[in-house]
């Protein structure tokens, strides 16, 4: 039997060129699930956590709503980091061959897809 936050986070890697890891986490930084290989999950998703707050800090600093990612250009690829909701996150790690524009693409639907099933296992 599959767990369909994993078998989401394997589609953004197989749909999208570039995406080579993920983790999904909460926003006070503990592992929900994740599909990596290099990186060091707990690790990133206590780094994506400290990175989504200080964001929504600066987002209300400059008035300009919600915030939706972070994200880092590196010499060698990126590191964005999705709100999933008030509650959780998804950092995404790609290279430098990453299609930002199927990216963009494909993260309404999945962070809706992955919000909905986190809503669903958290308690009333």
């Amino acid at each position: 039997m599959s767990d369909p936050v994993n078998d989401i986070l394997i589609s953004l890697r197989d749909k999208v060129m570039g995406v080579n890891e993920t983790t999904l986490a909460t926003v006070d930084g503990l592992v929900v699930a994740s599909d990596v290989s290099k990186t060091h999950a707990e690790s990133m998703a206590a780094v994506a956590a400290a990175t989504l707050s200080l964001g929504r800090r600066l987002a209300d600093q400059a008035s300009t709503g919600t915030l939706r990612e972070m994200s880092a250009q590196c010499s060698a690829g990126h590191v964005i980091v999705t709100a999933v909701g008030e509650r959780a996150l998804l950092a995404v790690m790609a290279d430098e061959g990453l299609d930002l524009a199927a990216f963009r693409r494909e993260m309404p639907a999945l962070v809706a897809e992955l919000g909905g099933i986190l809503d669903a296992d958290a308690p009333d």
